[in-house]
Parts: structure tokens; sequence; C-alpha cells
């Protein structure tokens, strides 16, 4: 890990704050399996609010046939006179909706984010005018597969959901943590920093790593190779099933802390890779694996 003060020592654990939303008009932008999730999982806490999405055609049919939304267009204008908009598109996307935003909000309105890059969306806020609140979020919940058919309400259900208020007043965090008890996550706060160095570790790296181990194991073995494999290496490479449209924003916008963890990881392989005849090393690799990854929550 780099130098400086461990980012999970910075952590605050939200409170758990009454689950009253704050909030009668929420619009959600993106409505893939995040999105999709939160508007259902909105819905089932509220059903008074009126939650309505953004995204194309189809997708909205489908949110409307499971009743995730109650109105939607393929338009941003759909979020015009929200009270809380959550961006749930792409980083890159939301980053640049982002701009749009004073234009498009009729009235005082809370902005956040489920993205997995924060110092991106922090940068694209600054200069946003005093009556809308921008805070950074990232649920750390999800599933191998992406899209609206794979939400489910239940998806946020006792999974830190990181905050990035910056400057934002703490009654506007206050709320927005509210909501978030609301719907089943658990508020943790950070700063922008701190999330995207804790994400290249928890997130950004392992996905990469088993996308990168899974292709050279199919390049090298083919099909009929991997027909003989076993639990094992299907349950190591869960992660490769998730779509690379989800993630090359996220490797973009945090691509400093990611070749970083990168570099460490590749030390401590090519250490291994010199040494696989000495099995003090190979015992101490398992070790120190195996002490690190009982600490893993259950």
């Amino acid at each position: 890990m780099a130098d400086g003060p461990d980012p999970v020592r910075l952590i605050r654990t939200g409170g758990r704050p009454d689950a009253a939303p704050g909030f009668d008009r929420i619009a959600i932008i993106g409505l893939g399996l995040m999105g999709g999730s939160l508007a259902l999982a909105a819905r089932r806490a509220w059903p008074d609010a009126r939650v309505s999405g953004g995204d194309r055609h189809d997708v909205l049919e489908a949110a409307m046939r499971l009743h995730a939304v109650v109105a939607g267009a393929d338009d941003p204008v759909v979020a015009a006179e929200a009270d809380l908009l959550v961006l749930a598109a792409p980083v890159a996307e939301n980053a640049r909706l982002v701009g749009e935003l004073p234009a498009l909000l009729a009235g005082n309105a809370i902005v956040t984010d489920l993205g997995s890059a924060k110092r991106v969306m922090v940068e694209a806020a600054i200069g946003m005018p005093e009556r809308l609140t921008f805070i950074g979020g990232h649920p750390l919940a999800g599933a191998p597969r992406s899209g609206i058919e794979f939400a489910r309400p239940d998806l946020f259900a006792g999974r830190p959901w990181i905050l990035v208020p910056g400057t934002a007043p703490p009654d506007a965090t206050l709320r927005l943590e509210a909501f978030v008890a609301g719907v089943g996550g658990v508020p943790r706060i950070m700063t922008a920093e701190q999330h995207d160095h804790l994400l290249a570790y928890l997130s950004h790296l392992p996905q990469l790593v088993v996308s990168a181990l899974m292709q050279v194991i199919g390049e090298e073995l083919g099909e009929d190779g991997l027909a003989l494999s076993g639990r094992g290496l299907q349950d190591a490479t869960r992660m490769a099933s998730s779509p690379g449209s989800t993630w090359k924003d996220v490797y973009a916008a945090n691509a400093d802390e990611v070749a970083t963890a990168l570099e460490t990881l590749c030390e401590t392989l090519n250490r291994v890779r010199t040494r696989l005849d000495r099995g003090d090393v190979i015992a101490g690799l398992f070790e120190s694996a195996n002490y690190w990854r009982k600490a893993l929550p259950e």
C-alpha cells in the first residue's frame, strides 16, 4: 500500500438516521443493474415518492414492467423537477451530465452518483450553483452481470455505501445518509482521494486481474481445455463475466491508483516466479493469503 494514512482508518461510519427519505421526487439517470435496483428499492421503501428514470426506450419499457419507475424518458429532462437526482450511468457519462445540470434542474436539489471513481466527479461538480448540492456516492454492491433484468430491490441490503460530501452542507449529507439507510445501505464517509485509493485495491485491481487471468487461460487452452475445468476456476473467475463497457471509464478515471496497485502485484508475482522451487516462499505467500482471506467479511 502507498505511504500515508490507511484510508480504511479514516472512514467514518455514518449514523443510521430515521429512514424517511426526505425526497418527494427522485430521478435516476441510468437504469441498469445499479440504477434499476435503486429504483426498485426506493419504490419499496417509499411507495408515495415519485421515482422517475432516464434511459433508452427498451430499458424504460423493462423498468416500467418491473414497476421500478412511474415515469421515464430517454432524455435527462425527466429529472427537471427532482429534489434528488442520482446519476447511474457510466462514469464518463455521469461526469458529462454534471455540467448540464444547472440548466436542467429547475430548483434546489441534491445530486449524487453511483460510480466507482470519485475524484473525476468531484472535479466535474466544481462551480455548481449553490442551489445544487453534489455529494459523491458509491454503493459497494453489485452482481457479475449488468442490466435492468438483473436488478433487485435488496441489492444494497447491509452493504457499505460510500459518500463523498466534499464541501456539501452537513444537513444535505444527513438527508442523503437517511436515504441510503432507507434503501438498506450502510453509509460511510470519506474523501474522494481515499475512495479512489481504496477501490483501486478492493475492486479495480481484482476485476482487472481476474479478466486477464481468464484471457490467458482461455487463449492457451481453448474451449476443449476449458471443458475440463472444475469449480475452482469457475469460482475464481466469476467476475470475468463483467462487461468491459462498464469498466473502461473506471480505469481511465482511476488510472494512477490502479497502475500503482498493479505494480505492487507484479512485484509479488515476479518474486514468486523466480522462486517457484522454494517451498518457504510459496508457503509464506499462501500463509499470508490465508490470513487476509479470513479477514474478509462473510
